[in-house]
């Protein structure tokens, strides 16, 4: 008897910005790691699992470390931009869009993060949602807890941006 696994939502990456180009994160990255990023079930929180591939290894058998610091990036990212969205009580992906970029990125490496697992990263916005929003974003590889980080995103206009290239 097989036992049948409900539907995923979309990811938030997928309905905000499907055209993202982002190494970690973008939907469209040809070759990027995709990672995806869900509220949990209380809203309380941004998941996202990931299992990183053997090229990403630092020391044999354990995560690189820079590897770890994108996926904070991303889903922290996504996390400061959700809790815009509902800060505005609107959905993601309507306009105008949020977009927020990294002002400060701060991890601590707590344990070595094994390769051969699934991580969970859990990430949650700690205060006011503003210009300035901080994001606290753990890594766990099952029970245990590898990282931490307690990072700053800011948001920005997109259009300002771009026109500076």
């Amino acid at each position: 008897m097989s036992t049948l696994i409900p539907p995923q939502p979309p990811a938030l990456q997928d309905i905000a910005a499907p055209e993202g180009i982002c190494f970690g994160c973008g939907s469209a990255h040809p070759s990027g790691l995709h990672i995806k990023s869900y509220w949990n079930d209380e809203h309380s929180a941004l998941i996202c699992h990931h299992t990183p591939e053997r090229t990403y290894q630092g020391w044999p058998g354990l995560v690189y470390g820079g590897l770890l610091a994108m996926l904070i990036d991303c889903h922290s990212n996504w996390t400061a931009m959700a809790w815009h969205y509902r800060a505005e009580g609107r959905e993601p992906g309507s306009l105008p869009r949020i977009d927020c970029v990294t002002g400060q990125l701060s991890i601590r490496y707590i344990k070595p993060t094994p390769i051969d697992c699934e991580l969970t990263l859990k990430a949650y916005v700690e205060g006011e949602v503003g210009r300035k929003t901080r994001v606290i974003c753990e890594i766990w590889a099952g029970d245990t807890l590898t990282a931490s980080a307690d990072s700053i995103f800011v948001r920005v206009d997109a259009a300002q941006l771009a026109a500076r290239n």
